[in-house]
């Protein structure tokens, strides 16, 4: 092979190198079907650890497979402390992999990344996730051709196969379902009669959206309740109050109260619902880095809600609704009151995911409307 052509991996340090880190998926995948580019500083809230609220409990180091002077490829490897805390093991984390159709170009980034967390004492290596799996996880499996929806990454098919020959095996999948909401959506079939919100025989039942003012309190709720709700999920981290100050931050020029789904019994919170806007709605046209006309365009969109489909990123059911009636039919309220708000908003599609692909009861619940997933997802493991 000659001397330039050689394949090197290299450290990312500056920021001008985490730039480049942060635009090469939309370089390497510019052109190919299904795939379109989230906004640069969308990623830069995720990976930049000015911005990320990951590095206030982890650490992480980026690399960049670089031949011929340029970049192919790129890998994250990172340790969470809450992970380990949690999951009781020395698990570490790769993600933000993407590269060319190269096997060696794969290797050589798996390889750095477990290198570094071998080094620190992982014993296991889990991903692909950016940066843990309360942000983007998985490499996508199925749903290339689908619509993009917030925060859901794309792959190209050739990753999976390279992911697999350098010996990491399937440790879950995840899998997402969209659904129609709005007026020709139908609700009945979700929700017996005898079941729906108001004064019954399981005490008082109501819903609300986020207040205006109070969104900070609200968003302490949501993350108390999904944290109780979803301890025991397959890798499942808590939220902690940084980051989801830090979503409220990013969230807050497109929320509205209506996005939040807070159901109450009796005046305590037993179960909430969070909805997001596609982003990829009215930024999907317009490119990673937006022209200065662009970023026009996208803030007169923005200033008229023009999206037509959103994601519902958190849901979750208190602990101490286990095993009661109300308890059984509280993600089927959830979902309802959000296609009921359909009718208000301007979304005609909502996707839900990530769902752990052993969660059959929810998703015995969403496939009475969806009956199949729209993408699926795998997360991987290798020994150290």
């Amino acid at each position: 092979m000659n001397e330039a052509d050689q394949l090197v991996i290299t450290p990312v340090s500056g920021l001008r190198q985490l730039s480049h880190f942060i635009r090469l998926p939309r370089r390497l995948y510019a052109g190919l079907p299904g795939y379109v580019p989230p906004l640069d500083m969308e990623q830069k809230d995720l990976l930049d650890p000015r911005k990320s609220a990951f590095f206030g409990h982890g650490r992480a180091q980026y690399f960049l497979a670089m031949r011929a002077g340029r970049p192919v490829g790129r890998i994250s490897a990172q340790i969470d402390d809450l992970a380990i805390e949690r999951l009781g093991e020395n698990i570490g984390f790769f993600g933000a992999l993407d590269a060319i159709d190269d096997a060696a170009v794969v290797t050589a980034l798996l390889d750095a990344a477990c290198d570094w967390l071998r080094e620190r004492g992982m014993v296991t290596a889990r991903g692909p996730f950016t940066l843990n799996s309360n942000g983007e996880l998985g490499v996508m499996i199925e749903g290339h051709d689908a619509p993009p929806m917030i925060a859901m990454p794309w792959h190209p098919r050739w990753l999976p196969p390279l992911i697999e020959a350098c010996g990491f095996a399937k440790a879950m999948d995840f899998v997402a379902y969209q659904m129609d909401i709005g007026p020709q959506a139908e609700e009945k079939h979700l929700v017996p009669s005898s079941l729906r919100l108001g004064e019954g025989r399981l005490g008082t039942v109501s819903t609300r959206g986020m207040r205006k003012g109070r969104i900070a309190e609200d968003g302490e709720i949501l993350r108390q309740l999904y944290n109780d709700a979803w301890r025991n999920n397959w890798g499942s981290l808590p939220l902690t109050a940084d980051e989801m100050k830090a979503m409220i931050a990013q969230m807050k020029p497109i929320l509205k109260p209506e996005h939040y789904v807070l159901i109450e019994q009796n005046g305590e919170p037993v179960a909430v619902a969070l909805v997001v806007p596609n982003l990829y709605d009215i930024a999907g046209d317009l490119g990673g880095a937006p022209s200065p006309l662009g970023w026009v365009r996208l803030a007169a969109r923005l200033l008229r809600h023009r999206f037509r489909s959103a994601r519902v990123i958190l849901l979750g059911v208190s602990s101490k609704m286990e095993g009661t009636a109300l308890g059984a039919i509280l993600p089927a309220l959830a979902i309802a009151e959000l296609m009921r708000r359909g009718h208000s908003l301007p979304y005609r599609m909502v996707e839900m995911g990530w769902i752990v692909e052993t969660n059959m009861p929810m998703r015995r619940l969403i496939e009475r409307l969806a009956p199949e997933p729209c993408k699926r997802y795998r997360v991987y493991d290798r020994g150290l």
